[in-house]
């Protein structure tokens, strides 16, 4: 493995929604399109910070494997040489290296992490240390694997700096033993991420579509049923107004339903807006979006159940020895350094 690596997590637990796949996991499977070849591409499946905050954990193994299984679906290939997709949880490095790590990240450090006082405010009482030490657990993903590039949202950018700052305080104590992963402004460089892309909820377009939200009629899962599916999109909120307009200010729910038209049909968004703007029928609009999500969904759980289970487990646990080689030898490195082995 000499190729630079982008590492990047593919999410446990919960059912993705439409919007997770056009806005998450349809980029990651076309960054592997692009960048295998030039790149090591490590597709971790981050388990163990699945439970920071509460899960069913009766469900966790499994919903791992589905979780896989949507990435493959939409294109991702597990058997490309450059690609690597395994468990967190299947890496003992990454609870060892943690530890170590542990012991030279500052509480002060973590105690200003903003997820941890957003995620804390909501749990109250009942919140983990797990929840607090997460961006550790995270340092040591990427630490493992000398990951140059950690392509990540706004939310994880203060993540990825201390990552940063905990690899070049070990560094600048023990010698060049981690790669220290690029900034955050050269990350957002490197990858070219759209971030105008948001999927609204379809019952408060000013709010994006989230797989956790309470009302089902906000959201369209990747499982739902098509004929279920048509039917929230036809119910979904608009406006006043009588005209469609492209405009997320004064028209969200209208303007939601042209980008999603845009991106079910792969057809440019000036191409849609032409073709809709100015149109005083919004049942018309939401009836030709209602049938590209349908037809969408019917093609990709189509490809879904011709996924098996054993094929997904036997592509984890090739990866899972690969990567175990290159992660127990940094942890080694780093047992060295710090004085649990012996230094040669």
């Amino acid at each position: 493995m000499t190729k630079p690596v982008i590492l990047t997590g593919i999410r446990s637990n919960e059912e993705p929604t439409l919007g997770n796949y056009l806005g998450s996991i349809l980029p990651m499977v076309d960054m592997q399109h692009r960048l295998a070849g030039d790149y090591q591409i490590n597709m971790f499946v981050p388990d163990l910070h699945s439970f920071t905050t509460p899960v069913d954990h009766d469900k966790l193994f499994l919903s791992t494997i589905q979780n896989v299984k949507y990435f493959m679906a939409a294109g991702l290939d597990v058997d490309d040489p450059d690609t690597y997709v395994y468990r967190q949880s299947y890496i003992s490095a990454h609870s060892e290296l943690t530890w170590i790590l542990d012991c030279f990240t500052y509480m002060g450090e973590m105690s200003r992490m903003t997820q941890f006082k957003e995620k804390s405010a909501d749990t109250g009482e009942s919140v983990s240390i797990g929840l607090f030490n997460y961006p550790v657990l995270m340092a040591a993903d990427i630490l493992l694997y000398h990951a140059t590039h950690v392509p990540v949202g706004h939310d994880q950018f203060q993540h990825l700096e201390i990552t940063r700052d905990i690899a070049t305080r070990f560094n600048n104590r023990f010698g060049e033993i981690f790669t220290v992963p690029d900034s955050t402004s050269k990350q957002m460089e490197f990858i070219n991420r759209d971030n105008g892309l948001r999927i609204r909820s379809l019952t408060d377009p000013t709010k994006k579509m989230s797989k956790s939200a309470t009302d089902e009629k906000s959201k369209i899962l990747l499982v739902d049923d098509p004929e279920i599916a048509r039917r929230k999109i036809m119910s979904a909120t608009t406006d006043s107004v009588g005209v469609i307009n492209y405009d997320w200010d004064n028209q969200p729910g209208v303007t939601n339903l042209l980008q999603l038209l845009a991106l079910m049909t792969h057809r440019d968004q000036a191409d849609i807006n032409s073709q809709w703007v100015g149109h005083t029928h919004y049942g018309e609009l939401k009836t030709a979006v209602a049938d590209a999500v349908s037809e969408f969904l019917i093609n990709f759980q189509s490809r879904l159940e011709e996924i098996r289970d054993e094929q997904v487990l036997a592509a984890l646990e090739t990866s899972e020895d690969a990567v175990r080689r290159v992660a127990d030898n940094t942890l080694y490195q780093v047992q060295q350094a710090v004085g649990l082995r012996p230094r040669e």
